[in-house]
């Protein structure tokens, strides 16, 4: 039996983002007020701004400031609605930002959320954390295991990890004879074959979320797929509780309008 909880989250399961149009107030320059900016709340609970909107992964971001353990709250001394403050623990400075509807206030309540670091974990966490500081042969009931090819596209080399697939985690170990692994966790990850540079069969693990790292994968033997249909079952036997994360952090829509 396969019992999930409907709010924990996973390591490799994202916050809820919000990104959108807001007015920042500026206090450099001779002259003081209101400048539209697209803000990105990410995942990590980074608030970061651009100028405009198509900026947004391709340009640096004017600025970026943690949330955790700010001080966010509703504003009303600057004589203006809908104006909401923040003050991150890591900067000298308060900023004052202005939504143009009632609408817009979910800005407020999605940084709320993000001031408070999820300390609490769910108990698949618990277990895989585990099982990660276990030597390969002690995993037990592994769902596949033995030699796969990991991509290293820093050194832009293939690596040999001896891999077990267990519960919706894929772990890599140097050798038969580590004592603990480096663990993928798969939830919400999509997996399919295709070509990458000159191996001819290469899995592909993609995350949900761009700000997640995707992973290509190649097995000792080329016409062996024993692998793709094993993380393919394996995430599915765990997609029931990666949806209800997805349904819980993704309710209601966060993006903003003008």
């Amino acid at each position: 039996m396969t019992i999930g909880s409907d709010i924990a989250r996973g390591p490799n399961t994202p916050r809820p983002s919000c990104r959108g149009y807001l007015h920042k107030r500026t206090q450099s320059g001779l002259i003081k007020g209101w400048r539209r900016r697209w803000f990105v709340l990410t995942h990590d609970c980074c608030l970061q701004y651009h100028r405009h909107k198509r900026d947004e992964g391709k340009r640096r971001a004017l600025s970026a400031v943690k949330l955790e353990g700010a001080d966010v709250g509703p504003d009303s001394s600057l004589g203006k609605p809908f104006v909401f403050k923040c003050r991150p623990l890591a900067a000298n400075r308060v900023f004052f930002f202005c939504a143009t509807s009632n609408q817009e206030m979910k800005w407020l309540e999605a940084m709320e959320r993000a001031i408070h670091p999820v300390a609490q974990n769910h108990v698949w966490v618990d277990v895989t954390r585990h099982n990660s500081n276990l030597p390969p042969l002690a995993v037990k009931n592994p769902e596949c295991l033995g030699l796969l090819h990991k991509m290293d596209k820093i050194k832009d080399t293939w690596v040999q990890h001896y891999c077990i697939l267990k519960d919706g985690c894929l772990y890599l170990y140097s050798g038969i004879r580590a004592t603990h692994a480096h663990g993928i966790y798969l939830h919400g990850y999509t997996v399919r074959e295709q070509s990458y540079t000159f191996k001819k069969t290469t899995i592909e693990l993609k995350p949900p979320s761009d700000e997640f790292k995707t992973f290509y994968l190649c097995a000792e033997n080329p016409n062996e797929n024993k692998w793709i249909v094993a993380i393919k079952a394996s995430i599915k036997k765990w997609l029931p509780l990666h949806q209800a994360l997805q349904d819980y952090m993704n309710r209601p829509p966060e993006e903003t309008r003008m």
